[in-house]
């Protein structure tokens, strides 16, 4: 039977991993008795020696040179969350070592958090409570009549695997989407429901402006102040991404104006500063990064772990492959 052992931080450990998932992981390899939290110590290169899959989840140390170089019957890294970025190094592509994630099932509670979010905003609920709880009157509810989602567009940045199941979700209601995406070819875009838009475009046509795109070198600030500025008057920047993709300075003035609105899932810093002026703007929600997968959500991390678990072991590709020129434009 393959050698496998659970490799992440002790809280993620408590957090995501439960009965079922180690008896169902116990069904098709030899599990090792405990998570390893650390890869350096000799009680840790005792499990690495032999181990040929190793379960990562958040807070998995490094997988560098030493630690690769211990564990030399390594064959496959099986992730139970998105990213692998945290964790695998080159010394892992270097062996040939297959890496999957669970990207795919994080991305739903991402999308229907974003799908809420479109069409609460759309209604103008947010600004609605908010006139009422001050006024205690219903006239104050006539802020959103200026609003409704008939026909209300949503730009849509990236066509990542959260962008592309928000696209999804939208298909059924009376709503136009737009999509900017310059790594992925205008037909595709279209076979997903969508009109594909530069980025300026997107920003200027968007009642709602939702930003799915990874955080990497060239997508540091990408949403800047020239974009900001191209978003009309009274339209919402939903982000559900990293913070980091915004410029926060040109978002915080947009937003302390009143010209935009938010909801703000991530920021940049993560938390944002007590005296941040964010905190008081009645446009804005700020949410502690809720969108992904929480409480019974996680279960859907563990399932597309454990399955991929089996396919590996049966012999069979993997359904979530990770691979290291992908991780160029992906989270």
């Amino acid at each position: 039977m393959i050698r496998a052992a659970l490799a992440m931080s002790r809280p993620s450990y408590d957090r995501v991993v439960d009965a079922s998932f180690l008896d169902r992981l116990r069904r098709t390899v030899d599990l090792a008795p405990a998570p390893l939290t650390e890869f350096t110590s000799p009680a840790a290169r005792a499990v690495l020696a032999d181990v040929e899959v190793l379960v990562t989840g958040w807070g998995c140390a490094p997988l560098d040179a030493a630690a690769v170089a211990a564990a030399p019957r390594l064959r496959a890294v099986v992730h139970t969350a998105g990213t692998v970025r945290g964790h695998v190094r080159d010394a892992v592509w270097d062996r040939g070592v297959v890496v999957s994630s669970a990207a795919a099932a994080n991305a739903v509670p991402v999308a229907e958090y974003t799908l809420a979010v479109v069409l609460l905003t759309g209604k103008g609920v947010l600004a609605a409570a908010e006139a009422y709880r001050r006024v205690r009157t219903r006239a104050a509810t006539a802020v959103s009549e200026r609003g409704g989602n008939l026909g209300a567009t949503v730009g849509v940045l990236s066509a990542s695997l959260v962008g592309r199941r928000v696209v999804e979700l939208l298909r059924p209601f009376d709503l136009h989407v737009l999509v900017h995406d310059p790594h992925v070819p205008e037909e595709e875009l279209r076979a997903l429901g969508a009109e594909p838009v530069g980025l300026l475009e997107l920003a200027a046509r968007s009642d709602v402006f939702s930003i799915h795109t990874p955080l990497l070198p060239e997508t540091r600030g990408l949403v800047d102040a020239r974009v900001l500025a191209a978003l009309r008057d009274g339209a919402t920047v939903v982000n559900t991404a990293r913070g980091a993709v915004v410029d926060a300075d040109a978002l915080a003035a947009e937003l302390v104006s009143g010209r935009l609105n938010a909801v703000l899932d991530v920021t940049d810093p993560e938390p944002l500063p007590p005296d941040s002026p964010l905190w008081e703007c009645r446009n804005v929600l700020l949410t502690p990064h809720v969108a992904g997968s929480l409480g019974n959500e996680l279960r859907r991390l563990t399932t597309s772990a454990a399955e991929e678990v089996e396919r590996f072991a049966a012999g069979l590709p993997l359904a979530h492959p990770v691979t290291r020129p992908a991780l160029s434009r992906t989270a």
